[in-house]
């Protein structure tokens, strides 16, 4: 098949490398997302989301001419669907989270009408099993004129496949390229056409599979790491209580030769390992009880790290008598969901900052080196460099940055370290 023209929707931070890492190999490129500051920004040649190398490949896609962006789909050879697909908060206490695929549905909806025959739809959007035939009935319900895989099987005249990101934030121009590439067809011939689409730029191994098993394949990986990651969290708070430094445990337990325990933190965020367990868990919540009991702990951890506040709020007061809540002034050390990235989703640490303002009642002060211009999400904190942030009664190092790394003492009088990165 010849895939020379490819749009992408959602410019977010998968969709906007991926189009510039298509656009790179000369193909044109039609980027689509409903964010007109978005658009404007990358038909200027610049980002608006933090990622290193990629304000290079767009600016140089952009001068070329090999991509736009547009706010609606445009007829192409392929269509690659990157949305966020986020999960639905139960009402009672206890209810397991949905998914909501949402905006997978108005994704299929806004490119069903350019579709034609031979033309290729991808999911890349980290989605729940059964997603993918999802949004193939939905394409059909629009489109009564063409035939999709689960009416016509090989002989379809669309193709479509599951292709999950396998991406590290802060490495994604390097990964989408040298990483191995699941591709999930719904058929085999939807899964040969998705491999020849990734070949355009992917330097791994393309692994071709079923679409239910490539939506699987990726939550699988992120429950995986939910998991090991809830036993640091769960090891941490044990060793509070007893009176164990959890870093120089960690550090000499992983001295057996088969043993790597992660690093704990104040909680996990993102918009995968925080979000993709439950789309298991949903689905199979009987026998989901590890991968529930680990998000379980996860979620916990900031409420833990919010009563470590209080309870360092309430020493503070004791020792100066004369001052209230009000008085007092916490600096926050980073609110991202991880290090050197600009990326608030799910973020733990912003949950914790939030909480600290609404709950204690003092005056907080955000110390976020990534993100250098307003954030909604950061409005009635009041934003410091580090330097300033000494002034604060108590710091609470939340992301382990690298310029929090360097060689800087925190001086704040009272100090709350989550990531054992701090020099006294």
């Amino acid at each position: 098949m010849q895939f020379e023209t490819i749009c992408v929707v959602g410019l977010g931070y998968i969709g906007l490398p991926t189009a510039a890492a298509f656009a790179g190999r000369r193909k044109n490129v039609i980027g689509v997302d409903i964010n007109q500051h978005a658009v404007d920004t990358i038909n200027r040649g610049e980002i608006h989301i933090v990622e290193p190398e990629l304000d290079i490949a767009v600016h140089a896609a952009v001068k070329e001419g090999n991509l736009r962006a547009t706010t609606r789909p445009e007829p192409a050879d392929a269509f690659l669907v990157a949305v966020p697909t986020p999960f639905k908060k139960g009402e009672e206490a206890g209810a397991i989270p949905t998914p909501d695929l949402s905006y997978i549905q108005a994704a299929a909806d806004s490119i069903a009408p350019v579709l034609k025959k031979g033309d290729l739809v991808i999911l890349e959007s980290t989605s729940p099993v059964g997603a993918t035939e999802k949004m193939a009935g939905w394409l059909a319900q629009a489109r009564t004129d063409l035939s999709f895989p689960q009416q016509a099987g090989e002989d379809s005249d669309i193709r479509i496949a599951h292709c999950p990101e396998r991406v590290l934030p802060g490495h994604v121009m390097h990964e989408l390229i040298e990483n191995d590439r699941i591709i999930g067809g719904m058929t085999n011939k939807c899964s040969e056409a998705a491999c020849e689409l990734y070949k355009t730029f992917v330097r791994g191994e393309c692994l071709l599979t079923t679409a239910r098993t490539a939506e699987m394949a990726k939550l699988t990986e992120n429950a995986f790491r939910d998991v090991n990651i809830a036993f640091a969290n769960e090891l941490s708070m044990i060793c509070d209580k007893v009176d164990i430094s959890v870093w120089e445990l960690i550090r000499l337990a992983n001295r057996h030769p088969r043993v790597n325990i992660l690093q704990p933190g104040p909680g996990v965020g993102g918009h995968c390992i925080a979000v993709d367990p439950w789309f298991i868990v949903s689905e199979t919540p009987k026998e989901a009880r590890l991968i529930s009991t680990a998000r379980k702990v996860n979620d916990s951890k900031p409420e833990w790290v919010i009563n470590k506040v209080k309870m360092a709020v309430a020493d503070f007061l004791q020792a100066n008598p004369d001052k209230t809540a009000k008085d007092v002034t916490i600096a926050c050390y980073g609110v991202s969901f991880k290090a050197d990235i600009d990326d608030i989703r799910e973020s733990p640490a912003l949950k914790i900052a939030k909480a600290i303002k609404e709950i204690v009642g003092a005056a907080v002060w955000v110390v976020e080196p990534n993100i250098k211009s307003s954030h909604d999400e950061l409005d009635g904190f009041e934003m410091k460099d580090f330097q300033a942030a000494e002034e604060a009664h108590i710091g609470i190092i939340l992301v382990d940055h690298k310029d929090f790394k360097k060689e800087r003492v925190v001086k704040n009088k009272i100090v709350i370290d989550t990531k054992g990165i701090v020099k006294r």
